[in-house]
């Protein structure tokens, strides 16, 4: 017993402590913040090779909710894009997530339009259904370590379960495809009331790369109210359990 206890302390403590404010690598690809004097030719460029179209080419605005981080956009024009590594990028408004060239604020929740239901019923335990509709398993992975001994969201009362039967709402990943449809439907549908939706990576907000193809149905989302947009390709841990702490009203 003493030696299992005296490799116990050897380890250390490997969960974060503080998933608020936990520094993450220089080198991940958070909010973007954009210069607000970008020429209209800088803009015309930079939208241009956008691979998704997330930059607009008027304004030169990036839209959150289709961009992919891949920085090309930040390459291009290194003075006047850059990304920062702040991960706490998630919003319950899908205007929020598009951010304009000379701001520099936090993406928050609003606050007023967060169903009283879900911070009176959810706030000390949420259970969710994870429902890759399509994914590629990038965003699927990164929520499978939301609840392992690093990040431990459970602590919190956040957690997956097995059946929709079990959840208080869902969290779908991937562009939403056609053969997935009736499958997230009948899911959806197995949640008891009230539920929550959660849409986790570029693909779920948007389609990502897949957006118009004959493949997608995306009619899910045109008929249901979505709780919670986590951006991110894939979505970072500390992104999603930041994000789904602050729709329930948890502040550690």
């Amino acid at each position: 017993m003493l030696k299992e206890i005296k490799v116990l302390k050897s380890h250390g403590r490997q969960y974060i402590k503080n998933l608020r404010t936990q520094p993450v690598s220089g080198l991940f690809r958070g909010r973007p913040v954009i210069s607000g004097d970008m020429t209209i030719q800088e803009i015309e460029n930079v939208s241009a090779i956008c691979p998704v179209m997330a930059i607009d080419n008027r304004s030169g605005s990036i839209d959150l909710g289709r961009c992919t981080f891949c920085k090309e956009c930040s390459f291009l024009l290194p003075e006047k894009i850059r990304f920062t590594n702040d991960y706490r990028i998630t919003s319950n408004l899908r205007e929020t997530l598009v951010i304009k060239p000379g701001s520099e604020n936090p993406v928050r929740l609003e606050e007023t339009i967060v169903r009283k239901e879900i911070r009176k019923l959810f706030k000390s335990a949420l259970k969710l259904r994870q429902v890759s509709a399509g994914g590629d398993n990038s965003t699927e992975l990164e929520l499978n370590a939301c609840g392992n001994v690093n990040f431990d969201m459970g602590r919190y009362g956040i957690e997956f379960v097995a059946s929709p039967r079990h959840a208080d709402g869902i969290v779908i990943t991937g562009p939403l495809s056609r053969n997935m449809a009736e499958a997230l439907e009948i899911t959806y549908n197995a949640v008891p009331s009230p539920k929550i939706i959660i849409l986790a990576g570029t693909d779920a907000i948007s389609g990502g790369i897949f957006e118009g193809s004959p493949a997608i149905d995306r009619s899910f989302i045109e008929q249901n109210n979505i709780d919670l947009y986590i951006p991110g390709n894939p979505v970072h841990p500390l992104t999603f359990i930041n994000g789904v702490m602050d729709l329930i009203g948890i502040t550690p």
